[in-house]
């Protein structure tokens, strides 16, 4: 059966996209481009059969009854976000409470690392959303516009400057912080941008270790009519994603002739077992409850979604189970 998937250019995906690991019964048509293209055509237009998505738009969908597209527990890109919070380098490094009262900028509402992000200030910093005066733009370009319509709580508000970006008005001192996943252009090494927490690293190991939360940012999506018609494409695309994604961590862990251009890449996969476990990147619900809930309370919270959802709602039921021997 001919099927169309579109993902980004990942390592963890490669052997699948090549042919080299095969889904049973489907005939792959693999379409690659940035994760932004990717999330503006499926979600305005359905282009493909099954496709990368935001994990905050897909629930903000499902929440609000849309249920035009349902889902698989492989989650394609995971990152920490205190790392995406960026001020000026006269900015409240460090401080982040003091970004109460302040003005904050974001591309979207619904992208998910800024969900996590307004979490973890909220919760962690006591930075809460009704604390704060909200900016919607682009980051770098003008003209972006949120890609899911939502209901924001009573006191919190979100004004849209499709006009500006939010890099200038952070320069511009118009705003206080912007959080993003793809960083401003003012942003690097001894520039005027930088990151609000100087070491995110170990910021974002003690909340792992307290926590157990490992963010997911993206999830595979089917278009719900194909998944009706052949409900049996589910499982197997999740064992064929699984397999390519072993594949891949085997490739990382290649002392000989390492495969990443990275130098000492094998001795840190070694650090991330140590931390997170032999299946330092999980798929299936189970291992990945906690961040699940967790994401699902913050997006509630948030008026991502009009409702809070459980993570087993979230995906399909034929990977819920499996069969054991």
């Amino acid at each position: 059966m001919p099927l169309t998937l579109a993902v980004n250019e990942y390592d963890h995906v490669r052997d699948l996209c090549t042919g080299i690991v095969p889904v049973e019964g489907i005939a792959l048509n693999c379409l690659q481009f940035p994760v932004e293209e990717i999330f503006f055509r499926f979600t305005r237009f359905r282009e493909w059969d099954v496709s990368e998505l935001s994990l905050a738009k897909y629930c903000s969908l499902r929440a609000s009854g849309d249920d035009s597209l349902v889902a698989i527990p492989v989650f394609t890109s995971r990152a920490f976000r205190h790392s995406a919070i960026f001020v000026r380098a006269d900015g409240p490094v460090d401080d982040p409470a003091e970004l109460a009262g302040g003005r904050i900028g974001v591309p979207e509402w619904t992208q998910t690392a800024t969900v996590y992000a307004r979490g973890l200030l909220a919760h962690d910093y006591g930075v809460r959303p009704q604390d704060v005066t909200w900016i919607q733009a682009g980051t770098n370009e003008v003209g972006r516009s949120e890609g899911v319509a939502v209901a924001l709580p009573e006191g919190i508000s979100v004004q849209a400057m499709p006009d500006r970006t939010l890099n200038d008005m952070l320069l511009g001192s118009e705003l206080d912080a912007i959080i993003a996943a793809h960083p401003p252009t003012g942003f690097k090494s001894g520039g005027e941008i930088v990151r609000l927490f100087s070491d995110h690293r170990s910021v974002e190991q003690e909340s792992f270790a307290r926590t157990g939360v490992f963010p997911i940012m993206h999830v595979v999506a089917l278009r719900a009519d194909v998944h009706e018609r052949h409900p049996w494409i589910a499982m197997n695309l999740f064992k064929a994603f699984e397999e390519a994604k072993q594949r891949s961590l085997a490739r990382a862990q290649e002392v000989n002739a390492p495969f990443m251009p990275v130098p000492w890449a094998p001795a840190h996969v070694q650090s991330a077992r140590a931390m997170f476990g032999d299946d330092f990147w999980p798929y299936g619900i189970e291992p990945n409850r906690a961040t699940l809930e967790t994401f699902l309370r913050y997006a509630y919270e948030q008026g991502v979604c009009a409702r809070e959802l459980t993570p087993d709602e979230l995906f399909v039921p034929q990977v819920q189970h499996t069969f054991r021997i």
